[in-house]
């Protein structure tokens, strides 16, 4: 018996999810993964260590109700509005699984059409989270991903049908604002677009919080849109992995559904619900992340380097001198780690995340060095 003959197709020739590098080297300065680089609240920090008591022997609140009940207040929706996930890449994958065919077994994807191909389809933009087509093929779906604009803007209607959009795909996911462009929508392009789309949108909000506007009432106003939050990126939580959908009572219900029991860990939830109770800290450390974001773009953009619009956490710009692997592994000399994505559209591009005004500072003088 071959083992390997065990796995699914689709498993057996899937190209993974590819993470941002976590060193194991210390001293780094880690611009890679746009982790938030100020450390979540004091309050979030002690509810943590006081949960750290006999409570870890027993199960956590299987449906998260305080935490569902806290967003619920602050959205100004209801707690069967929401769900809440073991990160929002869970809930992407349950999306996946509650509202999408799978191809049956033997049947080659290229020869659906119609309605039966718009069932299981996965539609995305190009470029965009590079999650989105890896939860397609596990699932065994039908993958369409859409070009973006040149600009990395979307499309309107018409030159949207022109490049293949499926306005009928089962499933369809909008990252805003774009990663890895770091472009941001306007809430009433994204309602368009919501309004052509016949079945379940999900607008993926994770950089939403460093923008200048967000689309959280179209999941409220339109019943087949759903919109995907973090807590990582803006609250320093990616080490307890919390996420969350708000949309229709329907949706989320069938997500609930099929999601795992007690998904969501004890201290996770301790920790997001504390962190409900600390916004305006963390407001603070936005305005502080985004006028950073600001220095560095005009700072690198003096230096030579094409600095595209960023209403995220992260700037994504193309070097001069050299190719931007190269960059990449010179910066890294410099103990210095920024994201490169090699093939596609972005290959000439460098992702950095905005850090403290230290390792920033740090940066642009590796920067210079190299340069110079």
């Amino acid at each position: 018996m071959n083992p390997k003959n065990l796995i699914r197709p689709q498993v057996r020739k899937l190209h993974a999810y590819v993470p941002g590098e976590q060193p194991k080297v210390r001293g780094l300065i880690k611009l890679n993964t746009n982790e938030n680089p100020y450390p979540p609240s004091p309050k979030v920090q002690d509810e943590l260590r006081k949960a750290v008591d006999g409570r870890l022997r027993l199960y956590p609140n299987p449906a998260a109700l305080g935490l569902r009940e806290g967003l619920a207040k602050l959205h100004k929706c209801r707690p069967e509005n929401v769900i809440i996930g073991n990160g929002s890449d869970e809930l992407l994958a349950l999306a996946t699984r509650a509202f999408v065919e799978p191809v049956p077994v033997g049947v080659d994807r290229s020869s659906l059409s119609g309605k039966a191909r718009s069932r299981s389809t996965v539609q995305y933009f190009d470029p965009s989270y590079s999650l989105y087509p890896v939860l397609s093929e596990i699932h065994g779906a039908v993958a369409n991903p859409v070009r973006l604009d040149d600009d990395f803007g979307i499309p309107d209607r018409a030159v949207l049908r022109k490049r293949g959009w499926d306005f009928d795909a089962a499933l369809t996911y909008v990252t805003t604002p774009n990663a890895p462009s770091g472009r941001g929508y306007a809430s009433a392009q994204l309602d368009d677009l919501c309004a052509w789309q016949k079945r379940v949108t999900i607008l993926d909000e994770a950089y939403a919080d460093f923008a200048g506007e967000n689309a959280l009432s179209l999941a409220l106003k339109h019943p087949h849109v759903l919109v995907s939050r973090t807590f990582s990126k803006a609250y320093s939580l990616c080490f307890q992995r919390i996420g969350y959908f708000v949309g229709h009572r329907e949706l989320i219900a069938a997500l609930d559904r099929i999601r795992d029991s007690y998904n969501v860990n004890g201290l996770g939830q301790v920790a997001a619900i504390g962190t409900l109770g600390s916004l305006s800290y963390y407001r603070k450390n936005i305005r502080q992340i985004i006028r950073q974001r600001a220095l560095i773009a005009r700072s690198l953009s003096a230096l030579g380097f094409e600095v595209l619009p960023s209403e995220t956490n992260f700037l994504l710009v193309r070097p001069p001198a050299f190719p931007a692997c190269e960059w990449q592994k010179q910066l890294r000399d410099e103990k210095i780690i920024v994201r490169w994505f090699g093939g596609g559209r972005i290959s000439e591009f460098l992702r950095v995340t905005i850090g403290t005004e230290p390792e920033m500072v740090a940066f642009l003088a590796a920067v210079r060095k190299i340069l110079a």
